[in-house]
């Protein structure tokens, strides 16, 4: 699960531009302080017209609770060890 960590570490950071600083000031007055993209991830997801980037889903406790217990064994977010999961 080290192989995470370094894939992560490979996506390249970019300056928030004009719609990410936009998108930022919303969450935060939304109150959102739950880990979230990257800003990396967020202009990696512009490019892709038609889609939101965004799945809700419900799961039982017991898999949610596993899935954050993983997530901090590899000292990544829940959201990057879901898409890790997912992209296998």
């Amino acid at each position: 699960m080290n192989d995470i960590k370094e894939r992560f570490s490979r996506i390249q950071e970019v300056a928030p531009d004009a719609r990410d600083l936009s998108a930022i000031k919303r969450i935060v007055r939304a109150g959102d302080t739950g880990e979230g993209i990257s800003l990396g991830e967020m202009d990696k997801l512009r490019t892709v017209q038609g889609y939101s980037g965004k799945i809700s889903l419900r799961v039982p406790r017991t898999l949610h609770r596993d899935l954050v217990r993983d997530a901090k064994e590899e000292g990544i977010s829940l959201n990057q060890f879901i898409n890790f999961k997912l992209a296998k």
